[in-house]
C-alpha cells in the first residue's frame, strides 16, 4: 500500500520527537519514500542524523540551508509528495498552521501544501484540551486537514491523562486509511 508513496514527516519540538524514529523506519519498511523535516526544537529531542540514517534522505532543519537549486523546498515538500504527517504535533505548530503562521521549513511547508496533511498530536493534556488548541484543531479540521486523537496514558510530566502520542502501527493504518480514500 505504501509502496513508492512520497510521505514527508515533519517532526515539531516536542518529548515525543524521538518517537518519530519509529514511524520512519515503519515507512522505510513498508516501501515509502520518507522526507523529513523538523523544527528547530525538535532537533533538541532526536538528531536530525538518527531521522537521515533512517529515512536515507537529508534531513531539512533550516529554511535557508536550501542546496537544491531546482525548486524551493517548502513549495516542493508540500507539493511533490503524497501526503504530509506531522508528528508529533505540539500546540505550537498546531496554532501556527491554523492562524497561516509559516516561519520555519515546518509550517511553511504546511501553507504551501496542496496534499492531504495528517497531524498527530502529542502535548500534556492540560494543552490538548486547553480551548485555544481545541479551537485550532477545529479550525484546521474544518480546512480538510485530518487528525488523530492522542491516546490517554502516563504522560511525560508524570501525569496521567489524553495527549500521549499513538502507537506507530495506528499512525501506520491511519496514513494508508487517509491515501486509500484520496484514490
Amino acid at each position: 500500500m505504501l509502496n513508492k508513496k512520497k510521505i514527508v514527516v515533519g517532526i515539531s519540538g516536542g518529548i515525543a520527537s524521538y518517537k518519530s524514529a519509529s514511524l520512519v523506519s515503519a515507512l522505510k519498511k513498508e516501501g515509502a519514500f520518507v522526507q523529513v523535516i523538523m523544527t528547530k526544537n525538535a532537533t533538541q529531542f532526536i538528531t536530525p542524523l538518527t531521522l537521515q540514517t533512517l529515512s536515507k534522505n537529508k534531513v531539512v532543519v533550516d529554511m535557508f540551508e536550501e542546496d537544491n537549486a531546482e525548486y524551493v523546498g517548502h513549495i516542493h515538500f508540500g507539493q511533490e509528495c503524497d501526503l504530509l504527517v506531522i508528528v508529533p504535533a505540539t500546540a505550537n505548530i498546531i496554532g501556527k498552521a491554523a492562524n497561516g503562521i509559516a516561519d520555519d521549513m515546518l509550517s511553511s511547508t504546511i501553507i504551501a501544501a496542496t496534499v492531504p496533511i495528517l497531524f498527530v498530536p502529542s502535548m500534556n493534556e492540560f494543552m490538548y484540551t486547553n480551548p485555544i488548541v481545541q479551537e485550532n484543531i477545529k479550525k484546521l479540521s474544518n480546512f480538510g486537514m485530518k487528525f488523530i486523537i492522542p491516546d490517554t496514558g502516563m504522560l511525560a510530566c508524570g501525569v496521567s491523562g489524553k495527549g500521549k502520542l499513538p502507537k506507530t502501527e495506528n499512525i501506520v493504518n491511519e496514513i494508508k486509511k487517509i491515501l486509500k480514500e484520496g484514490k
